[in-house]
């Protein structure tokens, strides 16, 4: 039975697409003050967020295992992910596992230490946690906004070429 039914999706935002869903998530990530780059998912192909619950899903094509090289950890995404999410927190986290020694372990909950103290938690079903460095789960975004601005210098400076007139 998939967590996301119809009745969800109904009062939802949902999105479709990669490249759309990528923006949606890292977005989402950003606003509830958690890293960028905890999910790196591939080939998403929907994704969808029911502000009044929190309750978000990312479906891609088939599941991927990422390696965080900074902490050295292997963690698997599976074709459907689904949470709750509120400011510094992931609750009810479904679709992810991370591998310890030979096992691979489900997560549950991730959560920033609140006041920020640079610490990421993540919490298995069984009460277990591990806590690693935010830093190993950000990523350096492309510089959009140095280009929009380079762009609109431009734009200025033709605008003010046009405005002059001969006599």
């Amino acid at each position: 039975m998939s967590l996301v039914t119809a009745e969800i999706k109904a009062k939802s935002e949902v999105y479709h697409g990669d490249e759309l869903c990528q923006e949606k998530s890292k977005f989402l990530l950003k606003e509830v003050g958690l890293p960028n780059g905890l999910l790196p998912l591939k080939d998403i192909e929907e994704c969808g967020y029911e502000k009044e619950s929190g309750f978000v899903w990312l479906k891609q094509k088939k599941s991927i295992s990422h390696k965080f090289d900074k902490i050295g950890k292997l963690v698997s995404y599976a074709p459907v992910i689904t949470a709750y999410v509120e400011v510094g927190k992931i609750k009810k986290l479904t679709g992810v596992k991370t591998k310890e020694l030979l096992v691979w372990i489900t997560l549950s909950d991730i959560y920033v230490d609140d006041p920020p103290t640079g610490k990421i938690t993540f919490k298995t079903p069984s009460g277990l946690f591990r806590t690693f460095p935010v830093s190993a789960f950000e990523i350096e975004e492309p510089v959009k906004e140095v280009k929009k601005l380079e762009e609109q210098k431009e734009v200025k400076q033709v605008a003010s070429a046009v405005e002059v007139q001969e006599v």
